[in-house]
């Protein structure tokens, strides 16, 4: 399984080469399946979508597709995962993504498609492979009213891999209260590890092995 678990998606060159070494090939000769799902679950002005997907078709892709995980059949999705090289799923809602995924039944597809694809995560797109994804990490963490605003009280992990949760967009001028003692506050409260990346980072996952990617900063506590 070949993971780059970003904050803002692949804003450095760092990230980029991590990209291209776990891909194994240049990028015009690959196959990207874009997945906007946790973005429409966002209210007001997206035109942090808009940029991130800009910055991203202009990296040059032999093809690029965009795929909603939302309203379309379950084997014409999975079709089109497994037709992608990489597979590349936005921020927004993390727990809309995760919903979407466990309430449509793709979880078992996606992790089949993930034994030979590369996998590349934005915010909310990095966050939903931790075990401690639930209603408990959202009282931790801090953002219980994200869950509730879709109506629901209870969230499950659509893969649960790991024990550690991933917690974007450390320092960034966009969420000017995440800051130290933002994190600080929550690791009180935490009974799971967590990785606090900046925009600038990813966490990578090769097979067993973790490390992270980074031109930026980032804490981990365990």
């Amino acid at each position: 399984m070949k993971l780059l678990l970003t904050s803002s998606g692949l804003r450095n060159e760092a990230l980029r080469d991590a990209l291209r070494d776990l891909l194994g090939k240049p990028f015009e000769s690959a196959n990207l399946v874009y997945v906007p799902t946790a973005s429409v679950a966002e209210s007001g002005d997206h035109g942090w979508f808009v940029a991130g997907l800009s910055r991203l078709h202009a990296l040059g892709w032999r093809e690029f597709d965009i795929l909603e995980l939302n309203g379309l059949p379950r084997r014409m999705i999975l079709d089109r995962l497994l037709h992608a090289d990489i597979i590349y799923v936005e921020g927004g809602s993390h727990y809309h993504l995760a919903r979407s995924i466990t309430g449509n039944d793709l979880a078992d597809g996606f992790l089949e498609a993930l034994k030979s694809r590369v996998y590349v995560g934005v915010s909310a797109g990095s966050m939903i492979f931790s075990r401690n994804l639930t209603e408990h990490s959202a009282d931790v963490i801090g953002d219980a009213g994200d869950l509730h605003v879709l109506g629901a009280n209870t969230v499950k992990s659509p893969f649960g891999l790991f024990d550690w949760y991933v917690k974007p967009h450390l320092y960034s001028p966009d969420f000017p209260e995440r800051d130290d003692a933002w994190a600080d506050r929550i690791v009180e409260r935490a009974d799971f590890p967590i990785y606090f990346i900046d925009d600038e980072t990813a966490v990578r996952v090769r097979d067993d092995k973790v490390d992270v990617v980074s031109e930026g900063r980032w804490r981990f506590h365990p």
